[in-house]
């Protein structure tokens, strides 16, 4: 029996470990870039766009072109902020995954 209890007591530690993840997690900013830094997308951790800063200098370029850079800007900070999100997962249970656990990114 006392391996069941062990079994219960990690199952409490992880939870608790994911608990204090999702809190790090959420103040998580990441900011993407694009075109030589023209424009800039940060998200928080929830993957929210907080900000959007767009040079005034790309602002002269086809409107097609601004709107490829925005969302080229967006998906690298996409990128980085499922890259931070899994390192912080994987320090909370120490590098197990959990099937069917997905963030909302």
């Amino acid at each position: 029996m006392t391996d069941f209890g062990n079994i219960l007591n990690k199952a409490k530690e992880l939870e608790a470990k994911m608990k204090e993840s999702q809190e790090r997690i959420k103040n998580i900013k990441v900011v993407g870039v694009s075109g030589a830094d023209s424009v800039k997308v940060t998200l928080n951790g929830d993957g929210e766009m907080i900000n959007l800063e767009i040079s005034p200098e790309i602002l002269k370029e086809e409107k097609s072109i601004i709107e490829d850079l925005i969302v080229a800007a967006h998906n690298n900070a996409k990128s980085q902020l499922k890259d931070k999100t899994s390192e912080e997962i994987s320090k909370a249970t120490g590098g197990i995954g959990i099937p069917g656990f997905k963030w909302p990114i």
